[in-house]
């Protein structure tokens, strides 16, 4: 990896502890106290044996020794479990705030930048690499503060008593962390290749099982099993390369640290034996010195080797960075017209009037996909976009819900829809697409959404007028029959139909209806159809629709190609008209002329 980018990403990861509270100030106080409660606990160990055995002093004159060790025996077990909790407490609260960022963003994006990536890799985002944030902030930045000052407080301790053993300490010490941080560097790196493999096989797998059936029909499945093999197979090597380094970074590690502890037990053993006489204060080397000072030595490496097993957290810390800090700091490239920071209020008692001139609408990497177009809804007026698939009314309807930037003028009555607040401005509005979306949890938590003040009277009439009640009041448990994930117990078009109901709910100014009997069978598109042209009846909207024999009542048709429009009027006049909306008229004429003769055997 980049050295900039990574310094960058480290200063952002940094940046982000504050999330954890006191948490990790207070991991950090309890770590520094189980460090003066090992040396405290070294101390009473000498203290003990050189009485016994050089002093030769009797055990009750040691009580206190003994009883303070036992006392502290179980105060350092206390410290140590209230470190490990106190930092897993700073790694969730940090794992919600990252979490509760990245889905805000995502709200504030919205579907049409979602859609520019799979499902599987914005599950990876959400849930592995934000997971991957813990042990960084648990572990690492605690022990980043405590690999100098237990260290350090221990050196403090060992020199006063002999500068040899303290030389030996503070020579060997930095050969762990220059190894660690040589290992470290490639960890980091193949960390975050690995989420970039890990990422891609997660929307491909994810891709492929949604789309199963078809590949079944044009039996493609073995070819895409070998893909997704193939895929596998890359992330395993990349999973295996990681472990390698971690590994590789442990043994370095301990290598080192018994290195240097053999020494320093050599160096002892010799002076004992007279063999050594240099670094005491001009008197002879005591057992208590020797033991106290072995004692702390795997102390003083510790806090070292650590850091250095805790290093790997960094590395996999840094690899998930770079695609959340991508996330959280995107800004949404807005034409140089529309910068304005404004956040303006609608008055919702006005009868609402939209506005657009010369209005292109753009892509997230700047690409025109809309426009210039010029168009206008009074209130209580329906207007229908129609055109081929890919001709911009999507995108268009990403615009009105202020989703996508734009250029030129969208005015809301009479305020520039870039300058509204957009939480109050998709209040207003009634959003019904060809995919319906419900939550696991009963039909009256679908309809109301936390509604508390929407009665289940308001609930069964809304019902009734998309035509699902029966169906609903046959459950043995009615408004809280429970739906479950993806729908389960539905069928499309009831799935749809709920969704509709919900809609209507909503007291909106506006509905937006992006093909909402796209995947309805011919009798559940003309009961949609029919309920929402009563609902709107009196009430602006605006429909995407491909059934363009169900548009005779909508008051405007704009009929849409390769991003302009092409054709305007209703629809007595445009099927009058030779142009683009008279000849899909004729396909969708062939097409069920075709079905129909396949219905009767004739072919």
């Amino acid at each position: 990896m980049d050295i900039t980018l990574e310094k960058q990403l480290t200063k952002w990861l940094k940046e982000q502890k504050k999330s954890c509270g006191f948490f990790l100030n207070l991991t950090i106080f309890l770590g520094v106290l189980t460090g003066f409660s090992l040396i405290l606990q070294a101390y009473l160990i000498a203290t003990i044996i050189h009485g016994i055995v050089i002093l030769e002093q009797p055990k009750i004159a040691l009580s206190n020794e003994f009883i303070t060790l036992l006392c502290l025996i179980p105060i350092r077990a206390t410290l140590v479990f209230a470190r490990e909790r106190t930092s897993f407490e700073a790694g969730k609260r940090l794992r919600l705030q990252v979490r509760k960022l990245v889905l805000d963003k995502l709200c504030e994006l919205g579907p049409a930048y979602i859609k520019g990536k799979p499902a599987g890799s914005w599950a990876t985002i959400v849930l592995e690499q934000i997971e991957d944030l813990q042990d960084f902030y648990a572990r690492y930045l605690p022990q980043m503060l405590l690999v100098g000052f237990i260290p350090l407080t221990i050196l403090i301790a060992v020199f006063p008593l002999n500068w040899a053993a303290g030389l030996i300490l503070l020579a060997t010490a930095p050969l762990i962390p220059i190894f660690m941080i040589l290992v470290g560097k490639g960890a980091a790196d193949a960390n975050r290749k690995n989420f970039k493999v890990l990422t891609q096989l997660s929307g491909h797998f994810m891709d492929r099982l949604k789309g199963l059936k078809t590949l079944k029909l044009f039996n493609q499945g073995t070819v895409e099993l070998r893909n997704i093999e193939s895929a596998s197979e890359s992330f395993r090597a990349g999973t295996m390369s990681v472990l390698r380094l971690a590994f590789l970074s442990s043994a370095v590690l301990e290598f080192f640290a018994a290195i240097s502890i053999a020494i320093l037990a050599v160096y002892f053993g010799f002076s004992f034996l007279g063999e050594l006489n240099f670094g005491h204060y001009g008197e002879s080397i005591s057992l208590f010195t020797g033991i106290f000072i072995l004692m702390l030595a795997p102390e003083f490496y510790q806090p070292l080797r650590d850091m250095g097993a805790h290093y790997h957290a960094k590395a996999q810390a840094i690899g998930a960075a770079e695609a959340l800090k991508e996330l959280i700091e995107y800004e949404v490239p807005v034409p140089q017209q529309n910068t304005s920071k404004i956040q303006n209020q609608i008055n919702v008692n006005d009868p609402l009037t939209l506005q657009a001139n010369q209005l292109c609408v753009y892509s997230f990497d700047g690409t025109q996909l809309v426009g210039p177009i010029s168009f206008s809804l009074q209130q209580g007026e329906n207007i229908a976009f129609v055109g081929p698939s890919g001709s911009g009314k999507t995108s268009l309807m990403n615009a009105l819900l202020g989703f996508l930037p734009y250029q030129g003028s969208l005015l809301i009555n009479g305020v520039e829809l870039n300058t509204i607040d957009k939480v109050q401005w998709r209040k207003n509005l009634a959003w019904l697409g060809q995919d319906p979306q419900l939550f696991y949890g009963s039909i009256r938590e679908n309809i109301s959404m936390g509604d508390t003040f929407l009665s289940d009277e308001k609930i069964q009439e809304s019902l009734e007028k998309v035509g699902i009640w029966d169906f609903i009041s046959e459950k043995e448990l009615g408004l809280d029959h429970l739906i479950g994930e993806q729908m389960a117990g539905l069928s499309v078009g009831q799935a749809q139909r709920i969704a509709l109901a919900r809609a209507l709910n909503k007291n909106a100014q506006l509905f937006l209806l992006d093909e909402p009997t796209a995947s309805l069978d011919q009798h559940s598109e003309q009961v949609i159809f029919n309920t929402i042209a009563k609902a709107t009846q009196n009430m602006s909207s605006i429909m995407i629709s491909h059934r363009l024999d169900q548009l005779e009542s909508t008051h405007k048709i704009i009929v849409m190609d390769k991003g302009k429009i092409v054709q305007q009027g209703n629809f007595e006049t445009l099927n009058k008209t030779e142009g683009l909306f008279k000849n899909m008229q004729l396909d969708i004429t062939d097409i069920s002329s075709l079905t129909s003769i396949k219905t009767k055997g004739e072919i």
